[in-house]
């Protein structure tokens, strides 16, 4: 079997885990009523799988913003031109980005954004280069993700250090850290998870606490 193909094969069983990790992470920091926008939604999974999820408190509404609209998503997906959201400041309660920022030219400027958009809560998924040869083993995944779908990679990844000046240049106090996640099942999830794995949940609030949280290391 090419390896394309084998990859593309095995990605559904991994994601499949991935998304119902992801629900676990977000959904307690839902609010009733919240407005929930997914930044670069793809195929609108984890938008719908929010929306649908029996834990979600009542009147969250979630939609995505995407700068390539597949069409046929199963949320309202807005389309962005990758410079400026369609929105006013604050003006969407929670913003979420999952595995999204390692992929922008510019993601200084998407996180910007982001954060101005965010009226309460803006949550990060993404990756660190963190353990053995973590930018070797982020790489792969990043590849192995991807290929099968022709999303270019750029190979690009933060330090745990730079995750604090990140946050830091935002100007946003974490609420939560989660410095490392098990988020795939065996046997990816000793390889290809634990500390390659980041997770902040960023408020404007200033009196927010912050806790860290740690998943298996690599």
């Amino acid at each position: 079997m090419p390896i394309k193909a084998l990859m593309s094969a095995m990605h559904t069983p991994v994601y499949n885990h991935r998304l119902r990790v992801l629900l676990d992470a977000i959904i307690p920091h839902l609010r009733e009523g919240d407005s929930v926008v997914d930044i670069g939604c793809g195929n609108g999974t984890l938008a719908a799988a929010i929306a649908a999820d029996p834990r979600t408190p009542a009147n969250v509404t979630v939609r995505g913003l995407e700068r390539y609209p597949r069409g046929g998503e199963p949320v309202e997906v807005i389309p962005y031109d990758g410079e400026q959201m369609p929105f006013d400041d604050r003006a969407v309660d929670v913003v979420s980005g999952a595995d999204v920022l390692h992929h922008e030219p510019n993601p200084h400027h998407l996180a910007d954004e982001c954060a101005r958009v965010a009226g309460r809560l803006l949550i990060v998924k993404d990756h660190q280069v963190k353990g053995l040869l973590a930018q070797q083993r982020i790489s792969l995944l990043d590849w192995a993700a991807n290929a099968p779908y022709g999303v270019p990679c750029l190979y690009r990844y933060l330090t745990p250090d730079e995750w604090v000046g990140f946050r830091e240049r935002l100007s946003m106090t974490p609420a939560e850290v989660k410095d490392g996640m098990k988020i795939y099942p065996l046997p990816f999830e000793p390889f290809l998870g634990g500390s390659l794995h980041y997770m902040a949940f960023l408020t404007h609030d200033g009196s927010a606490q912050q806790s860290d949280q740690s998943g298996a290391p690599a």
